[in-house]
């Protein structure tokens, strides 16, 4: 890479960070292509993103986010996991490692606060808002159903 693309590929990470809710970093010595595909195409479901970075043009990346915090957990083969959504880069790679032991999740961070490893792993578990939005509306749909079946029950009796 020469100084014009690495201007340009720490701007676009800038700003790829900037507008995310959640980043996850994690090590990924001894992946496969193979593996690297299937955990992007995990990734995409969801909605986030993977990259796997050059520590020190990441490091220069993260300044100006709420994430610059997280510059000391890039050492080695990292790999960075962000998204709009604050569960989804947790989840995409929480569940990645559960089924592969060559991830590990070094740490992350949630709008301005840093995660540890069990932070992230505790916010990987969570609901999505999808899943949170079913549940509140099954909540919702019960009584008016159960009085509907009851209404039903009362005419056919009266009948």
């Amino acid at each position: 890479m020469n100084r014009n693309e690495k201007k340009d590929w720490i701007s676009n990470l800038n700003s790829s960070l900037a507008s995310s809710e959640s980043v996850v970093v994690a090590s990924f010595k001894g992946l496969t292509v193979a593996e690297i595909s299937e955990l992007r195409k995990q990734a995409r479901e969801l909605d986030a993103s993977i990259k796997i970075t050059q520590n020190r043009l990441t490091k220069l990346a993260l300044n100006g986010t709420e994430f610059e915090e997280l510059a000391p957990l890039f050492k080695g083969s990292t790999l960075v996991a962000y998204s709009s959504d604050p569960i989804s880069s947790a989840k995409v790679i929480y569940n990645f490692s559960k089924g592969n032991d060559k991830v590990e999740i070094l740490g992350g961070a949630m709008g301005k606060e840093i995660l540890d490893v069990a932070g992230v792993k505790s916010i990987a578990t969570l609901p999505s808002l999808d899943e949170s939005r079913a549940k509140i509306c099954a909540v919702i749909n019960t009584p008016a159903g159960n009085l509907a079946r009851v209404f039903k029950a009362y005419s056919e009796k009266a009948a």
